[in-house]
């Protein structure tokens, strides 16, 4: 049986319902919170005739031969760009590594909010975007990132009311936010023969940096969560869906009572032959330069305080320079424990 993840409409919040609709929406999501830290949401308001642009522009860049898709490769630590085939290893960005696994087989392009949208902040984390000379992908793209932004908005919104706190708090971790979306090609050529071994990695095991992930997704098989059991289960969203994961930062925010989602890409394979599968995931990272310290309310004697505070810049650098740059990240230890303990 397929595991199950949450469905939530959330369109009380995007189309001003009622407050026991709110509520009700609040509910949902704190329940799916605690219990997956997985969601998929319906109501969220993005056109789809948004969602078609952006599926359009990803097929035109990643139909673009290896070497051309490669002149857009830009230093590791702007994370925009061009990533190609086997040069990143997600895993390391828990400190976990593997001596025989090869890196992660996706190729993906990043694009992000710059200082252009929010003057004065650190360029590192806000680098301007390289656009590829594809007809309209600078216009589609940017149009599927500004909804992508506007759901997180109203997620942070939600997670606000579902854990009663007031909405400043959000507002002030998240008004000039780190937004990185990155577009996903799992680049094996559609229709190879392939031997299932536990060297080849679509995506490796990780969890995600920020505060909250907007996931669009096709119904490929390949996307893994791994669930409460301690087992990897297969996730495929629901028509018209998105998929929601929580973050690092969520989970420092709450002492772990939310938990940051802890998944991976195997190859999309049917019948012994690779699939193409595509994504595209809307990072919504905080402002870099706030402190992320856990909620004195979620510290009592049953839930010690298991975090220090960190900055933003701090903890999204360290998780870079390991799935970009190769440096195993050596300050989570949590996350990297709860995937040795994994089955599958």
């Amino acid at each position: 049986m397929e595991f199950q993840v949450p469905v939530v409409d959330i369109s009380p919040f995007v189309l001003a319902g009622s407050p026991g609709e709110r509520a009700r929406v609040a509910a949902e999501v704190d329940a799916a919170a605690r219990s997956f830290g997985f969601i998929q949401i319906v109501g969220h308001g993005v056109p789809d005739f948004v969602a078609a642009g952006l599926a359009d522009s990803m097929d035109a860049f990643f139909a673009r031969t290896l070497e051309e898709k490669k002149t857009w490769i830009r230093p590791a630590g702007e994370n925009r760009g061009y990533s190609a085939p086997k040069s990143e290893s997600l895993s390391l960005s828990l400190g976990v590594e593997s001596a025989t696994r090869m890196n992660d087989f996706f190729e993906a392009y990043n694009i992000g909010r710059t200082t252009a949208d929010h003057p004065g902040a650190d360029p590192a984390h806000y680098a301007d975007n390289t656009w590829p000379d594809v007809p309209g992908f600078e216009e589609l793209t940017s149009d599927y990132l500004a909804e992508a932004e506007r759901v997180a908005r109203t997620m942070v919104e939600i997670f606000s009311d579902a854990l009663g706190l007031p909405g400043s708090l959000f507002d002030e971790l998240t008004d000039h936010s780190i937004g990185v979306l990155r577009m996903n090609n799992y680049a094996l050529p559609e229709g190879t023969d392939v031997i299932l071994d536990g060297d080849l990695t679509g995506m490796g095991e990780h969890t995600d940096f920020g505060i909250v992930t907007i996931l669009w997704a096709d119904q490929v098989r390949g996307l893994q969560v791994l669930g409460s059991d301690g087992a990897w289960h297969d996730v495929s969203p629901v028509d018209g869906a998105l998929l929601i994961n929580l973050g690092d930062l969520t989970a420092r925010l709450t002492n772990e009572q939310w938990m940051s989602t802890l998944h991976r890409v195997k190859p999309p394979v049917v019948d012994g032959t690779i699939q193409r599968r595509r994504s595209a995931a809307f990072f919504f990272d905080g402002n870099s330069d706030a402190v992320v310290a856990t909620l004195p309310a979620f510290i009592d004697e049953q839930h010690p305080q298991l975090y220090l505070p960190v900055t933003v810049e701090e903890h999204i650098t360290a998780k870079l320079d390991g799935s970009r740059a190769g440096l195993i990240n050596g300050a989570a230890e949590r996350e990297a424990a709860r995937v040795r303990a994994a089955t599958g």
